[in-house]
């Protein structure tokens, strides 16, 4: 990395945090500058705009979070286990493993109706999960470990769904009790397709 892509690199994590959390519409320059320690000026020789870094930051927030869930499923070896591993990474909303929360449903929510690029990546973010979910459970059917007839896309879309839901709701109100729960009923249907 040349010093000009490790100070580019250092604005979009030290700026991450505050996009996901108090979104790209609440995210001042001021607050990126007081974060950063750079000047106005610094930072638009790296970045024309905040648009722009916040484009930079929402792929950032995306790809560590698929970076630190396919950590966590590529140290499991079964199917079952590495979606297991997949619900217990989520398990708890109060300490997220990106500060802010889950940036799909932080950009996400802010992105659909302001602005399309952002809601494009988001969109890949969540057809990723999707997909990564999908695939292990074709995976643990393909090796005998799940019944054949298990609809993997279908599943997927559902645990996808209901974790993401959970989540909301585990920040509304300020617990991970519904978070457990559904994490619990979902893990009960897993098992059940266990052969």
């Amino acid at each position: 990395m040349t010093k000009s892509e490790r100070t580019r690199q250092f604005i979009i994590e030290q700026s991450a945090p505050l996009f996901n959390t108090k979104g790209v519409a609440g995210t001042a320059m001021s607050d990126i500058m007081e974060a950063t320690k750079m000047a106005k000026g610094g930072l638009y020789g790296h970045f024309e705009s905040k648009d722009e870094l916040s484009h930079a930051v929402v792929d950032y927030c995306l790809s560590t979070l698929g970076e630190k869930i396919t950590a966590v499923i590529n140290k499991q070896k079964t199917a079952k286990d590495k979606l297991f591993a997949y619900l217990d990474f989520l398990s708890t909303p109060e300490n997220p493993p990106l500060q802010g929360g889950c940036p799909m449903i932080n950009f996400g929510m802010e992105a659909d109706d302001t602005s399309a690029a952002i809601n494009q990546k988001v969109k890949q973010g969540m057809e990723w999960s999707v997909n990564k979910i999908t695939s292990i459970i074709i995976e643990g059917i393909g090796t005998g470990e799940f019944y054949a007839n298990w609809n993997a896309k279908e599943f997927a879309i559902k645990l996808f769904s209901m974790t993401e839901g959970a989540i909301v709701i585990a920040r509304v109100m300020g617990n991970s009790t519904q978070m457990h729960t559904v994490i619990k009923i979902l893990k009960k249907e897993i098992e059940e397709q266990v052969i």
